[in-house]
């Protein structure tokens, strides 16, 4: 049973077109994140992630499509749909001549409701010192006061541009307890990164960007599940095999050969059979080399 059906739509991008002059940054991108799950949004540095995400802010004018949230079109007007936004970008720039207790304070009255104890809980969590000025704060201590701020009114939707990028290694793993516990609250995430470690920490499904096109949308299962490993063989004939089977070979020494192999284990073994192998391995692949293999 596909639980998705059950839940409703947060965010819903429709044939996303943005150009920058000439120079293309998304084409006809379309996906849709329901409420509860956490997507990934994954490819390298200038692939249209940020393009992406900074028009669903609404912080850049798109060329072309639609984007929903919660059902309607946001503008930088609509307070009620901001209130239901956490929004992280990859950098943070802030009001560099106040202090972190000064900016958190001013965040705060931005919302009716009491949000101080939900705050307070973050700055004790991620260790975060409120009488430092934001003009002194290293890109670390930036970028926790910016979790800070994204996470401090419990909005309904959280999108997350490279959240982890100056963070040492023991205030990521804060951040993903942080995420983890936003998770089973239901918490909508949208999740852009560039590091594939972090997607199978917490990610339900995935989406695969390139040169500012959407390849892919799958699930984590489904990408662990793919008809792709890697073999090497040890045969008199190994080249002979690789070479028969038409397949990417990745290295060959003398008779020993290994290559990527996308054919199910039954087609692959039926090939096999009709020559004398020493050795056999067949190694499944990481999610690095599933992302690599789009990636070719």
């Amino acid at each position: 049973m596909n639980n998705s059906i059950c839940r409703s739509e947060i965010l819903k991008i429709t044939n996303l077109t943005k150009y920058y002059g000439n120079i293309l940054g998304v084409k006809d991108l379309s996906l849709t994140l329901n409420e509860g799950e956490v997507f990934g949004f994954i490819g390298p540095n200038g692939a249209g992630k940020s393009t992406t995400i900074r028009s669903v802010m609404n912080l850049i004018n798109k060329t072309n499509g639609t984007i929903l949230i919660n059902g309607k079109e946001f503008n930088k007007d609509d307070i009620k749909t901001k209130e239901l936004i956490g929004y992280l970008p990859s950098e943070i720039h802030l009001y560099e001549d106040l202090t972190v207790k000064k900016m958190l304070d001013y965040h705060e009255s931005f919302y009716n409701k009491d949000i101080h104890k939900r705050r307070c809980y973050l700055v004790e969590k991620l260790k975060l010192d409120e009488t430092k000025n934001i003009e002194d704060l290293s890109l670390g201590n930036s970028k926790k006061l910016g979790i800070v701020l994204a996470f401090m009114h419990e909005p309904k939707l959280l999108i997350l541009d490279e959240p982890t990028s100056g963070l040492d290694p023991i205030m990521q793993q804060v951040f993903y307890e942080l995420l983890e516990e936003e998770k089973k609250k239901g918490t909508t995430i949208f999740y852009s990164t560039h590091i594939l470690s972090e997607i199978s920490k917490i990610c339900d499904r995935v989406g695969i960007i390139k040169e500012g096109h959407l390849l892919k949308i799958e699930s984590m299962k489904e990408m662990h599940k793919k008809n792709l490993t890697f073999v090497t063989i040890e045969s008199n004939e190994a080249e002979k095999i690789a070479s028969t089977l038409k397949v990417e070979i990745i290295s060959k020494k003398e008779n020993i050969v290994k290559f990527k192999n996308t054919l199910s284990s039954n087609l692959l073994l039926k090939e096999l059979i009709k020559y004398k192998i020493d050795k056999i391995l067949i190694e499944e692949p990481s999610l690095e080399d599933i992302f690599l293999h789009y990636y070719k």
